[in-house]
């Protein structure tokens, strides 16, 4: 176990070398769109016309809310895909990071404590902590 605890640590380590951004990176995606105007004699009025566009627009969700950026094709398309590829990858390496951390988490070892009285102060101040915050929750 101490051997397993050792190669997550040496991973974790390596993780933390391998910060991927270099540079500009941002979260969320590109998609591509396309609309009807509504207008009756416009040609995307038709059937199976798909509407105008195609239209770009870069994604994200922040605090609940949806944010969105129109992108114009060229450069600014391309900024942004490379952008939002680099954000992939830092997810990518943030969840690695998360996951080998509580595997260590799960795999340390608990300190015991021998003594009684000092057991029971820490359970107490534990309970207080954890129900002071059940309790402000619920008012809140």
């Amino acid at each position: 176990m101490l051997e397993d605890l050792n190669v997550l640590e040496a991973e974790r380590q390596r993780l933390y070398q391998e910060f991927p951004p270099r540079g500009d990176f941002r979260l969320g995606s590109i998609s591509v769109t396309f609309g009807k105007c509504g207008k009756r004699q416009c040609v995307c009025a038709q059937k199976d016309h798909p509407g105008h566009g195609p239209h770009y627009r870069w994604t994200a969700t922040r605090n609940g809310k949806t944010m969105a950026q129109h992108l114009r094709l060229g450069p600014e398309l391309e900024q942004a895909r490379r952008q939002v590829e680099a954000g992939h990858r830092f997810q990518e390496w943030y969840q690695k990071v998360i996951e080998t951390n509580e595997q260590i988490c799960r795999m340390k070892p608990v300190f015991a404590i021998e003594d009684e009285k000092e057991l029971d102060t820490l359970k107490k101040k534990l309970q207080r902590k954890f129900f002071s915050r059940r309790k402000r929750k619920s008012t809140g």
